[in-house]
């Protein structure tokens, strides 16, 4: 039987098909790696900002009806 090289591409999209697989794959995983990533990053901003509004508050480089402000901002 001749086959006449199109073997590969009577089966699905042939190597176009897993070209698009692969690069599903990767953006999937780039997408998951931020995600989570991401969520644990927040938190650890938030508890820092609040502790430098707590800092300058306890220095007296803003006063109280602006440390209540900010502090509100920030939850």
């Amino acid at each position: 039987m001749m086959y006449d090289g199109y073997v590969g591409c009577a089966t699905g999209f042939g190597w176009f098909g897993m070209v698009l697989f692969w690069i599903f794959i990767i953006l999937l995983l780039i997408f998951l790696l931020r995600f989570y990533s991401g969520h644990q990053n927040d938190s650890k901003k938030d508890e820092k900002a609040l502790e430098v509004l707590k800092k300058r508050y306890a220095k007296g480089e803003i006063g109280k009806k602006e440390f209540e402000s900010k502090k509100k901002d920030l939850e």
